[in-house]
């Protein structure tokens, strides 16, 4: 599972950012703007003083992505997930859906929230962090 992490305190929430992996997405694109915005906003938690690492998956046959998901959740226990814009809006009709079902199996308690881009992943986790 790659991964990005952001662990500047101990006693901090911790967040889960669940995304695609623009690297390994289909198709002619250029990955390159997503991937930097993809460490531009983990940079905000680290910057937030907010633990926060992501979770992110290949749409190119590369991954289990269920297993890759659910060992994630597995992995702590979760203040907030954020699910990213790519997964709502994936070729695959039930990938969104997985997710979200996993998420509410794997982290119960975890608060769930949806960025629009991910540019705005550090607000979308902060409105559902505790104060």
């Amino acid at each position: 599972m790659p991964a990005s992490d952001s662990m500047p305190g101990a006693g901090t929430p911790w967040v889960l950012v669940i995304g695609l992996d623009p690297y390994r997405v289909p198709g002619p694109w250029d990955p390159e703007p997503v991937a930097r915005a993809i460490a531009q906003g983990m940079q905000r938690f680290a910057d937030a003083q907010v633990s926060a690492t992501s979770c992110l998956f290949g749409l190119d046959g590369s991954d289990d992505i269920d297993e890759v998901v659910v060992e994630a959740l597995d992995s702590r226990s979760w203040a907030v997930v954020v699910i990213g814009g790519g997964v709502r809006t994936a070729e695959d009709p039930l990938l969104f859906e997985r997710i979200v079902n996993h998420v509410h199996r794997h982290a119960p308690e975890a608060a769930i929230a949806f960025n629009s881009s991910p540019a705005d992943t550090f607000e979308a986790a902060a409105r559902w962090l505790p104060c």
